[in-house]
């Protein structure tokens, strides 16, 4: 049976600065994420599991460090870092955020070409809902855009099947009871009688439809326009738009007022096939 625990220092020749292995580096789920097997959070689980090694042992501490030149596996394959690779996508309406659908829907994948079926998707939206959807390789981006503690926010604009009570815009920010719970906006603004524009910074499972329909609604189309600080702009359904690094800082941030910075159209050969 092999040990089982936390990984030790490494030998002379392979750490010869004689720098603790547990003292510099990389955290362990931090390198994991980097390799795009999953979340930091997920990949703790992993860790937990033992379905982690380091240099050939079993790692379950996960307070360990990976230098340069230590050998990672997962389930026994071994992983590294990725060249990481963001896509925002125009997602339509009529297909599901999932590799497999046991339904037999279509997915959001049969739209994306083959140097783009390893990535996952941050968040979803629901088959009848369509707009702006990150797709990434890079689990430490995906930790920070799903967790709470950031508040990313998603703007959405959406339309009811009749026209919206002044009264009800109060409630969506004060909170509405639903199955799920109490659920609120971060803002609404109306646009017409039937639409609204509605800001999240902390998102239920189909939280608008929930709130819409506690309050004698339904949102007969939803489309997200904008996360943190990048908008969906002109890009077309079921088209995608490899993101920039200046792109991708934009996610994390506020919007600036009277900017919306979008996706830049590029090149067709820049963009993965």
């Amino acid at each position: 049976m092999r040990p089982r625990g936390r990984c030790r220092i490494l030998s002379a020749d392979r750490n010869p600065s004689g720098v603790s292995f547990m003292n510099s580096g990389v955290r362990l789920n931090k390198y994991l994420a980097s390799c795009g097997v999953g979340s930091r959070r997920r990949c703790d689980e992993w860790i937990r599991e033992g379905r982690v090694d380091v240099n050939g042992n079993p790692c379950l501490d996960l307070a360990t460090r990976v230098q340069p030149g230590d050998h990672v596996r997962v389930d026994g394959r071994r992983v590294s870092p990725r060249v990481p690779l963001v896509v925002a996508f125009h997602k339509p309406r009529g297909y599901v955020c999932t590799r497999e659908d046991e339904l037999g829907r279509e997915t959001i994948y049969a739209l994306l070409p083959p140097a783009l079926q390893s990535l996952h998707h941050v968040g979803r939206l629901d088959r009848d809902s369509e707009g702006l959807l990150i797709l990434t390789n890079d689990g430490d981006l995906t930790q920070r855009l799903m967790h709470p503690s950031k508040s990313v926010e998603k703007e959405y604009l959406v339309t009811a099947n009749q026209a919206f009570e002044s009264q009800h815009l109060d409630q969506f920010l004060e909170g509405v009871y639903t199955p799920e719970g109490r659920l609120r906006a971060k803002s609404v603004d109306r646009i017409s009688p039937r639409r609204l524009k509605v800001v999240l910074d902390h998102g239920a499972k189909r939280q608008i439809r929930l709130m819409f329909e506690a309050l004698g609604y339904q949102a007969t189309k939803l489309l997200r326009v904008r996360i943190g600080g990048l908008w969906l702009g002109d890009l077309a359904p079921g088209r995608h738009a490899v993101l920039e690094s200046r792109e991708i800082a934009m996610l994390l941030e506020a919007p600036q007022p009277g900017r919306k910075p979008a996706p830049e159209k590029r090149n067709p050969r820049r963009n993965p096939r």
